[in-house]
């Protein structure tokens, strides 16, 4: 099976400092994926080299089997759906416009957006709780508002993968676990690729399949959650002596 992403001795830098070193990452259909490490350490720098916004220092990275250079820009779009850690709205414009915007990559040049394409659009708007808020204008939505905005926007493009940086910023707890079952529901059914920098190592236990964690001096530890988030790997990884506490079948992690 071809990998939805693979990542093959990439080396990312800011500067003169490492954020990766020879890293070899693959994402198969339905897996999800948390990157965690100390502010700092790279981490949206590394996603958004994943997403081809920048280059990297060395290596390469695929979607699918090809390059994002062979792919060119809206093939890549409509492969993988990204998700920046800020939302910045350039000119004013109403929550379905800008949840339409997700639907740019599946048109063509000249084309101007259908009914099904807004009815898609309406249905992501849903899916976060905006309903009834489609004219209202972005500069007016709260922070939480605009991240469920910027989620629905990802679902109205419908990605294979997508890449999400800080997927839980400005939204509170209920808000929280709902964007993260919704991810998880569009691993589990349609095979989609999740890839979400995350803060909380709990939610990534509970949330993700694998876990990737950045040292910040470019060495790096990746592999199933079961293996990779222990109290040992994570003190080591946040500086911070940190015990393990299970419940539920869930695991969790509070600082020492």
């Amino acid at each position: 099976m071809t990998a939805l992403l693979q990542a093959s001795r990439l080396t990312v830098r800011i500067g003169d400092r490492e954020v990766c070193r020879d890293l070899e990452l693959q994402l198969q259909p339905g897996e999800r994926l948390a990157i965690l490490g100390r502010n700092g350490a790279g981490k949206s720098t590394l996603l958004s080299t994943l997403a081809g916004l920048r280059p990297a220092q060395g290596g390469e990275v695929r979607l699918q089997g090809r390059s994002y250079s062979e792919l060119g820009p809206r093939a890549a779009a409509r492969q993988r759906g990204w998700m920046a850690q800020t939302q910045a709205d350039a000119f004013a414009s109403s929550v379905l416009e800008t949840a339409l915007a997700g639907r740019h990559p599946h048109l063509g040049r000249w084309d101007w957006e259908s009914g099904a394409d807004a009815e898609l659009a309406r249905a992501a708007l849903a899916r976060v709780g905006l309903t009834g808020m489609e004219q209202r204008e972005t500069p007016s939505l709260s922070g939480g508002e605009r991240q469920r905005l910027a989620i629905a926007t990802l679902l109205t493009q419908a990605p294979d993968l997508y890449l999400l940086d800080e997927p839980l910023a400005h939204l509170d707890l209920s808000h929280q676990i709902t964007a993260l079952e919704l991810f998880a529901g569009l691993a589990r059914e349609r095979g989609a690729g999740v890839v979400m920098v995350l803060h909380d190592p709990g939610l990534a236990a509970r949330y993700c399949d694998r876990a990737l964690l950045l040292q910040g001096d470019g060495t790096w530890e990746s592999g199933p959650v079961a293996e990779i988030l222990t109290a040992a790997h994570l003190s080591r990884l946040y500086g911070h002596p940190l015990r393990e506490v299970e419940d539920g079948g869930s695991r969790w992690f509070i600082p020492c």
